[in-house]
């Protein structure tokens, strides 16, 4: 049975969900506890993000589902209230302690769960990160695609203030931040302003106020839909490819013709190469003016 639009959303009491157009937007709600990550929370946003990315534009090669509704190009990701998100609840560290390894090991899977569904979604992702982004909450951070901090955004490997490591979400703040500055975040455990993590490219904007940062928000999503979807989740595994290549540059070289012959031939390679030649819109183009 082919997935729509329509199905009915995943169920949740601790985050929100909308969607508008091909966009989808997630919003944690636990602002009492800074929205930290317990596990309710973190199993439903895995099932937001699985079921987005089953209706994803990129990954079905298709703009619309049977009833002509448009399948999900963008995801958005905030937290409500004054911060971001204060990495894990207090009472799953506390109750860390009193747990089997086997336990301990099913915690950080789902955790792992979390932040590769966020990493590999098909979607292009946008976070937007006011006050902390601790522990978990900068795992967040550094699978996103496109970051947006404020003033007040503070963030940190935090982990090793509790003497423990930042490993679950490491492989990600590694290939945010590169070797360097993971390894020098990881030893301080300390917090960075969005100035720092601007330079070290923890995140890629910084706006001036609630109110701009919405704007960049905007403003990302109305340049994502102009690209093809397509193009936008081969992009991912491209990257993904260049990471883990591990032949010669002359056979990366050749895989890179390959694959632009491969991408030039597709339905939407076709449609791009055809609207540039018409000079008129791709079928995917969204004109927001």
């Amino acid at each position: 049975m082919s997935v729509k639009m329509s199905d009915n959303l995943p169920i949740s009491e601790l985050c929100n969900f909308s969607i508008e157009g091909a966009v989808g937007h997630i919003t944690m709600a636990r602002s009492e506890v800074f929205n930290a990550l317990n596990a309710k929370l973190i199993s439903e946003l895995i099932s937001i993000l699985n079921w987005s990315s089953e209706r994803s534009a990129g990954s079905l090669g298709t703009l619309v589902d049977e009833a002509g509704s448009e399948f999900l190009r963008v995801i958005t990701l905030a937290g409500e209230g004054k911060h971001f998100c204060a990495g894990a609840d207090i009472n799953m560290m506390r109750d860390a302690g009193a747990k089997s390894d086997e336990e301990n090991r099913q915690d950080s899977e789902r955790l792992d769960n979390l932040f590769n569904s966020l990493w590999a979604h098909p979607c292009f992702t946008i976070t937007s990160v006011q006050g902390v982004a601790l522990g978990g909450g900068a795992g967040l951070i550094a699978c996103s695609d496109h970051v947006i901090g404020q003033p007040s955004t503070r963030i940190a490997l935090s982990e090793g203030k509790l003497g423990i490591l930042p490993a679950v979400i490491g492989p990600y703040v590694y290939r945010r931040v590169g070797s360097a500055q993971f390894r020098r975040l990881a030893m301080l455990a300390g917090q960075f302003d969005a100035t720092e993590a601007l330079n070290i490219g923890m995140i890629d904007q910084v706006a001036d106020s609630p109110a701009e940062a919405t704007t960049m928000v905007e403003e990302a999503i109305s340049t994502v839909l102009t690209t093809g979807p397509s193009a936008v989740y081969e992009a991912k595994k491209l990257t993904l490819k260049f990471d883990r290549f591990e032949g010669t540059d002359e056979e990366l070289r050749l895989w890179t013709l390959d694959k632009t012959s491969e991408m030039r031939g597709s339905n939407e390679g076709q449609e791009g190469l055809s609207s540039f030649l018409d000079r008129r819109k791709p079928t995917w183009y969204h004109d927001e003016n």
